[in-house]
């Protein structure tokens, strides 16, 4: 069976893997691909990528991390037993994500992450490349990347809600020196 391209994830779909993820539960689903599958994952966190929503699970039967669209996803229930958190492949799940559908070598020299007071899905549209990660109602993580330091503290900055950076240091000072140039801009200090 091909996927249809076209697809979204359905509401209902989300809310489910969502809870899973929040929980710490094992889930089981049918996955709608080239070999439609059965099965049975670990979910990490929910997130999108050019405006797709994915899930980052450990898979149990293939011993791996793995990225699945969310809209190819049939949970099956009840969910499973819960299960103590693994650590993630490159210290985020921006870094994991970009790095898996990137290839590591091709990704940007700069690259941080925030955290918004913003729902993911109403970040998402606007994040190009990003990775937005869900936090809960309101609260999102963004990762993105840029060639330049200052480039990538102003792409965050088009976002207009209260950030916090995350890191690293680089993007940081990058945001530090920005706040000094505006201020200069505006006849401040």
């Amino acid at each position: 069976m091909t996927p249809s391209p076209s697809r979204q994830a359905d509401g209902g779909v989300l809310m489910t893997l969502s809870a899973a993820v929040r929980e710490g539960r094992e889930l089981r689903f049918d996955y709608d691909s080239a070999d439609t599958s059965r099965r049975r994952v670990q979910p990490h966190r929910l997130v999108t990528w050019g405006g797709r929503w994915y899930l980052v699970a450990w898979d149990l039967d293939r011993a791996d991390w793995r990225i699945f669209r969310a809209d190819r996803i049939t949970p099956r229930t009840p969910t499973g037993p819960r299960f103590p958190p693994r650590e993630l492949p490159g210290g985020s799940v921006a870094a994991f994500v970009e790095a898996r559908f990137r290839g590591a070598e091709d990704g940007w020299p700069c690259t941080g992450e925030v955290i918004l007071d913003l729902p993911a899905d109403a970040v998402s549209p606007y994040a190009g490349d990003g990775v937005v990660e869900e936090l809960g109602p309101g609260r999102c993580r963004l990762g993105l990347g840029s060639w330049s330091w200052p480039a990538l503290a102003a792409a965050f900055g088009r976002f207009d809600t209260r950030m916090e950076v995350v890191g690293p240091a680089e993007l940081a000072d990058a945001f530090a020196r920005l706040a000094g140039r505006y201020a200069e801009a505006v006849g401040g200090p």
